[in-house]
């Protein structure tokens, strides 16, 4: 699959995405612990006014998670993630023409989530925690992401290296379990077991990614990398410095971007693609006579 020629993402119930001109991706936690906003929307009806808001002000898909992801973070049981996200998931099919997306890496929490309106599952763990997930993105023909991780092995050398290595083994996963290729976008897990250093190589080599033949995700938002670079100790604080990764990695070809703060982001995308045009425009302008 040509990540570049094909940027329709094929998604849950009967939908569909066109990712060329790039697009956003709200982060909605339902969770107490989250690193930037745990607590702040943990009730079912402060999580769907959340996720309102962030689809008026241009998010094309929510991302509902249960779960914090954070490093150390408690791991709560697939019933109070379910008891976390379903209800927001079945309130916001009911009042936004958004896709929703079901941040997990149980297979059953999936499987619900999509029973209750969701049209992508976004895995951190790539499918290789729970291979049960892939399965049931095929049978729902759900959309799916799958995202890298360092976490819980010995990473390879190279950066770009072992991202080819990890994700090869999510897409032989969703490849076995029936997932259509069109149906699938990466992510290259930025901050998880990456140190900054890591992660600014990434972000310098992120077009590399492109030879996996997939359109890609990018998650920086309010990450310790940007916090590093910005010198913002406060993570809520870092949304300007995580719009400048935007308009950076839309630059090397990210094509959706997960973020906390949509209205900087929008704006960072709308400058990236601005840019991107007027590059295309003299890339194809006949020289004249001199």
């Amino acid at each position: 699959m040509n990540s570049e020629a094909n940027r329709i993402w094929e998604v849950g119930h009967g939908r569909s995405i066109d990712l060329t001109p790039g697009v956003l991706m709200a982060i909605v936690n339902v969770t107490p612990d989250s690193f930037s906003d745990g607590g702040l929307h943990g009730g079912t009806d402060a999580a769907v006014a959340h996720a309102l808001a962030a689809a008026e002000a241009g998010a094309a898909i929510l991302d509902i998670g249960g779960e914090s992801t954070r490093p150390g973070a408690t791991e709560v049981t697939a019933i109070e993630e379910q008891d976390r996200v379903l209800p927001v998931i079945e309130a916001l099919s009911a009042r936004t023409d958004a896709l929703i997306s079901i941040d997990t890496y149980r297979a059953e929490t999936a499987r619900l989530a999509v029973a209750a309106g969701a049209h992508i599952i976004n895995d951190v763990h790539g499918a290789q925690r729970e291979p049960e997930i892939a399965r049931v993105a095929a049978e729902s023909r759900s959309g799916l992401c799958l995202m890298h991780t360092g976490r819980g092995r010995e990473k390879l050398p190279d950066l770009i290296e072992d991202q080819r290595f990890f994700l090869a083994r999510s897409l032989d996963i969703a490849a076995g379990a029936g997932v259509e290729p069109q149906r699938i976008v990466l992510d290259p897990g930025f901050g998880f077991a990456k140190n900054a250093e890591e992660d600014l190589e990434l972000m310098t080599r992120f077009a590399e990614l492109h030879s996996l033949g997939f359109p890609l995700l990018a998650g920086t938002s309010r990450k310790r990398f940007i916090g590093a670079m910005s010198g913002r100790a406060i993570a809520g604080e870092r949304d300007m410095a995580t719009a400048a990764t935007t308009f950076y990695l839309r630059q090397k070809g990210a094509a959706i971007f997960r973020v906390h703060g949509v209205d900087p982001n929008r704006d960072a995308l709308s400058v990236a693609n601005a840019v991107l045009a007027a590059e295309r425009r003299l890339t194809l302008q006949p020289e004249t006579d001199q």
